[in-house]
């Protein structure tokens, strides 16, 4: 199942504050969601982020837990809770500063359709244009979207999320057009 995930810090508090935290983020989300799952768009805003995974079935898990020898399977849940806890512990350390730092709980949203998965991944990408960060998202450098348009080796399921849109020069071209996002269901 496809999800879009996402979250915000507590009081709309900064989640990064520098930018060896968006690099430590998503070393701590190789580690403990890569197991998991397959991700096919994300973006690190200071003070919010964005993710569409595809949670891997039992199955798979079980397949990944006897090629690398672990000892046990931890849901989907734990894992992004454990990727919340030691960001969050992390940051505490490093700011002295103590306490949560995302809301709970975190929001995810199952999306269940081709057309909605391609809003989405445009959604997560267009994030910084639509706070002024940027004019386009190949102007951001913490989402996918340089990863999709790159040839450089990635965990990102560069291929199935170009695929969304037919091709590279396709999903350039849904991704020049300024969109409007108001058919995305947020609950």
């Amino acid at each position: 199942m496809y999800y879009h995930i996402y979250n915000r810090g507590i009081n709309n508090e900064n989640l990064f504050k520098e930018n060896r935290n968006q690099d430590y983020f998503l070393q701590l989300y190789a580690k403990h969601i890569d197991p998991i799952a397959e991700t096919y768009a994300w973006c690190l805003l200071k003070n919010h982020f964005h993710l569409l995974v595809r949670i891997k079935s039992l199955e798979e898990m079980v397949l990944l837990q006897e090629s690398f020898e672990l000892k046990k399977i931890i849901p989907p849940h734990q894992s992004f809770g454990n990727l919340f806890n030691a960001y969050t512990k992390s940051i505490n350390k490093s700011f002295n500063r103590h306490g949560a730092l995302f809301e709970r709980p975190f929001k995810r949203k199952q999306v269940n359709n081709e057309k909605y998965l391609q809003n989405i991944i445009k959604y997560i990408h267009y994030n910084p244009v639509n706070h002024g960060f940027c004019e386009h998202p190949i102007e951001y450098p913490w989402s996918s979207y340089l990863s999709c348009i790159s040839n450089k080796p990635t965990k990102l399921q560069r291929g199935k999320t170009i695929s969304f849109f037919e091709n590279i020069d396709n999903f350039k071209a849904i991704h020049s057009q300024n969109g409007e996002f108001n058919d995305i269901d947020w609950f």
